[in-house]
């Protein structure tokens, strides 16, 4: 492999990563789905939830997704390594949650990843969850209020008129 073709690799992979954050920040659970192998896994001992091919990604995704008031995920890229068509790495989280249930805190994690080439590209083959550090003491912030205009595909946030916009 030459270096320009393992450089190529090494970004993709971070945009996959990249990618499997926006999708869950965003909550689209369909686009998440697509980003694993067909026999892909989505590990998460410490829940615990086991998720295996795109359709429980996806199915799975949306029941953890009912559960939440909010939740935001910071990714921050790890090591990569990659072997021809398959390839391990790591990626480390910090995430603020807040579920309907009351239950809300703090966490860092790290992804445990593998990967592997495929006509559409680097997906994941597995992906497992492990958390690091969590802190369940009542967060202090929210989520901000927001006001839906049926008439208007975009949510209005409240904040804005709160600082005067």
């Amino acid at each position: 492999m030459n270096d320009f073709r393992a450089t190529a690799d090494l970004v993709e992979i971070q945009a996959l990563q990249a990618e499997f954050t926006d999708a869950v920040m965003m909550r689209d659970r369909a686009r998440l789905s697509r980003l694993f192998t067909p026999d892909g896994a989505l590990r998460m001992p410490n829940i615990p939830v086991e998720l295996v091919g795109p359709e429980q990604i996806r199915v799975g995704g949306e029941k953890l997704q009912e559960q939440w008031d909010f939740f935001v995920q910071n990714t921050h890229p790890g090591a990569i390594r990659i072997d021809g068509d398959t390839a391990t790495g790591r990626a480390y989280l910090f995430e603020l949650a807040r579920l309907k249930s009351g239950l809300q805190g703090l966490n860092h994690a790290v992804y445990h990843d593998r990967y592997r080439r495929t006509e559409d590209g680097w997906r994941f083959t597995e992906r497992v969850y492990e958390v690091r550090y969590l802190d369940t003491t009542p967060l202090t912030g929210s989520a901000p209020a927001r006001r839906a205009d049926p008439d208007d595909p975009g949510t209005v946030l409240l904040l804005r008129e709160a600082v005067g916009y």
